[in-house]
């Protein structure tokens, strides 16, 4: 019974560590739901979402079955050679026998070696193609989502979905699931080999399975919790940089970065904890998961040295030093796929909880979706009609209340106002950028629910008072990236509005290099770079809002005569801060708590004496003084 003695001590320091870790894992609870990690959708739908992707290229995904099995091959046979090698130099020693054997080992490394680089050249092709496609359904989707779902989602939320998200389902396409059923067959096929070789030494293998399993069991409960908080600081990192990144100005003018540091300091000091938590996790599985191939290894070696290796008894059956060095090296082929397999579960319930976020994004229904009959809209001669339109957009709080007024065909309608009564909510639901909930909106006698919305925004020109320029050229920002204008239509454009003065500056001309959000340039010539911009798409109707607002009195008044070209083009809705400049608008609607209080041409307004001619009033007084 002594010489057991190592065995049961091995046993009982393995024992020892399964109830240290089995009552930390009791004592720890997993609070998913005040976590944010919730899983809402199953393994098995994901897996079906994500084989949709992945099914036009089975045939690569055959290819790599087939390469797989090469590199299985020499995991399980491997072994057995290396132990016939050793029994050849023990036992009737032959040159060639031992020269055959490692041609036969060199041959099947070199084949494996092969069938792997092939292997990982196809899945990572393969991986990244499909990943490319789903990201670019991803982007589609999110552009057809509503301005009202689009002010829902934190714009850093939607990059990570895009960037983070994606790139850890590629993991799973280029590395996850092949070695993930490679692992399986490994330890399928060296277990078989163990059994057939010496099914003693395999059973006491074995007995080191149940502590895997349950170490396995232990390390899933606490990987994921790491992997979630990395996840979640991830998102909040990126979140916060992408708002205060785009006001960082507005973080120096009001002195502020040191708070603004503190708060990201806080975030990237939570990412690391998760991180290191999760570091932390592996650095303790690892450890333990080695522990036992040792453990097996010294039971192994112990059982096979009590007689000197050669003759010597296990539980009645003789064991050679050819089979010690066989279960030697399947011992390790055992554990690795092992330790690998609950790694890999980990990291692909890491991909689909990934993958649930971005199928999640794109479930989403596009909050204004073309009716099944919307058709067409050819052309448009103008005529607008809202009548007794309703709008919130919370609940049972009207922004417009029962508005109703008729713009005819070529007019120029003015909307003005106090802030909030509104006036940019009525611009924003002829071009259906929202849904109004009562009444109805009519173009040239059409329902704009019964239009594609596409096709109703493609007769509509926007210039908005916060101008938009991206990353790129000047040209490139009046095209949008439209195929088929030459260069002598933009500049026609140019001079239309009068943004040809500001290109001839221009030291490149129209290739002037924008930097982002078109910070190089200032308001006013954002903003005629904005009026070229839609001149140079020919809309039907324009519409402006607080264009005029926030540039100086040059630019003004290059911006009004802009104005009065333009009002030849078609029909045009007007927002204006100064009162001054719609004058010659053929319809003033004043509005008021959601409300239309009055309307006529300027001089009607004034003579009415009403709250047009108070705000009119109002503001010609304000600019004498500033005189």
């Amino acid at each position: 019974m002594r010489e057991y003695y190592p065995l049961l001590l091995v046993g009982a320091v393995v024992g020892t560590f399964s109830v240290v870790l089995g009552t930390a894992y009791a004592l720890v609870k997993d609070k998913k739901k005040s976590m944010g990690f919730e899983r809402t959708m199953e393994d098995r739908e994901i897996l079906k979402r994500l084989t949709a992707y992945a099914k036009p290229y089975w045939k690569r995904f055959l290819l790599v079955g087939g390469l797989m099995l090469f590199s299985i091959a020499y995991d399980i046979v491997s072994p057995l050679i290396i132990g016939w090698i050793e029994q050849q130099i023990v036992g009737d020693f032959r040159m060639e026998r031992i020269l055959a054997a490692v041609g036969v080992y060199v041959s099947i490394l070199l084949v494996s070696m092969l069938c792997t680089y092939v292997q990982a050249i196809v899945l990572q092709k393969t991986g990244q193609r499909i990943v490319s496609v789903l990201r670019e359904d991803l982007f589609v989707h999110i552009e057809r989502l509503s301005h009202e779902q689009l002010n829902a989602i934190p714009v850093g939320k939607l990059v990570t979905r895009v960037t983070n998200d994606t790139n850890a389902i590629s993991m799973m396409f280029t590395n996850l699931l092949v070695n993930l059923v490679k692992n399986i067959f490994v330890i399928l096929g060296v277990l078989a080999a163990m059994l057939c070789l010496n099914y003693e030494l395999t059973l006491m293998v074995l007995c080191f399975v149940p502590f895997i399993v349950w170490f396995t069991v232990i390390f899933r409960k606490f990987s994921r919790r790491a992997y979630r908080k990395v996840k979640d600081g991830t998102t909040e990192i990126n979140t916060y940089l992408s708002e205060n990144l785009s006001g960082m100005k507005i973080t120096q003018i009001f002195n502020r970065e040191e708070q603004k540091f503190q708060d990201f300091r806080k975030k990237s000091l939570a990412l690391g904890r998760a991180k290191r938590e999760q570091i932390f996790v592996f650095g303790i599985f690892r450890p333990l998961v080695y522990m036992l191939y040792l453990s097996s290894v010294l039971c192994l070696l112990y059982l096979g040295g009590k007689g000197y290796l050669e003759q010597t008894v296990f539980l009645g059956q003789t064991l050679s030093s050819g089979t010690i060095v066989s279960f030697y090296m399947y011992i390790s082929k055992f554990y690795n796929p092992i330790q690998n397999l609950a790694e890999q579960f980990n990291w692909l319930q890491s991909a689909f909880a990934s993958a649930e976020k971005v199928f999640t994004i794109m479930d989403l229904e596009p909050g204004l979706p073309d009716a099944p009959d919307a058709q067409e809209l050819t052309e448009v001669k103008g005529e607008i009609e809202f009548r007794d339109v309703w709008f919130a957009y919370v609940p049972g709080e009207w922004v417009l209340k029962g508005v109703s007024f008729h713009v005819s065909p070529k007019e120029t309608v003015a909307f003005v106002g106090a802030t909030g009564s509104g006036k940019t909510t009525i611009l924003s639901l002829i071009c259906r950028n929202y849904e109004f909930q009562k009444g109805e909106i009519r173009i040239d006698g059409v329902d704009i629910r019964k239009i594609k919305t596409a096709s109703l925004r493609k007769h509509f020109g926007q210039m908005l008072q916060d101008v938009f320029l991206f990353s790129g050229t000047v040209r490139s920002n009046i095209l949008l990236r439209s195929e088929g204008i030459s260069d002598e239509e933009v500049m026609e454009a140019c001079r239309y509005v009068n943004a040809d003065r500001l290109i001839g500056r221009l030291e490149h001309g129209l290739d002037e290099v924008v930097r982002e959000r078109g910070n190089n340039f200032s308001a006013g010539e954002r903003q005629l770079l904005s009026f070229a911009r839609t001149i140079i798409h020919r809309p039907e109707v324009i519409i402006l809002d607080e264009a005029t607002a926030n540039i100086d009195t040059e630019t003004e008044l290059l911006i009004q005569d802009s104005l009065e070209k333009m009002q030849n083009i078609g029909t045009m809705l007007v927002v204006a801060h100064r009162l001054s400049t719609i004058q010659h608008a053929d319809n003033i609607i004043v509005l008021s708590h959601g409300k239309i209080v009055e309307q006529g041409s300027h001089h009607e307004l004034l003579a009415k004496r009403g709250q047009y001619y108070r705000l009119y009033t109002l503001q010609s007084r304000r600019e004498e003084a500033r005189r």
